[in-house]
């Protein structure tokens, strides 16, 4: 009786554990598909860092347009000044000499 039992025993314990072993397992067509979601998550990804990168090139080459602008304004400015400074010693003796108007 002891025997039987003790066979018993072995084969519900080797059942449960065949059982356990089995469950435990993924099926490579679940590994496939879990990969495939994560790849097409990472190519979405990849395409946003794309269009944020390339966005950004925009808006550095922009910026450098508009930093050269501004220096070709700014020295356009300084020359004009610099004008203005040279005449206005000019202006300034026209004026004292002449007669106001009645």
């Amino acid at each position: 009786m002891m025997a039987l039992r003790t066979k018993s025993t072995a084969i519900i314990g080797m059942a449960v554990l065949a059982g356990l072993s089995v469950s435990g397992c993924a099926t490579e067509d679940y590994v496939d598909m879990q990969i495939a979601t994560v790849n097409s998550r990472i190519d979405g990804v990849e395409a946003e860092v794309r269009r944020v990168d390339q966005s950004a090139q925009q808006a550095n080459a922009a910026a450098a347009q508009a930093n050269t602008a501004a220096q070709a304004a700014a020295a356009s400015a300084q020359r004009a000044n610099q004008r203005l400074d040279q005449l206005t010693p000019r202006v300034d003796a026209l004026e004292a000499g002449r007669r106001p108007r009645n």
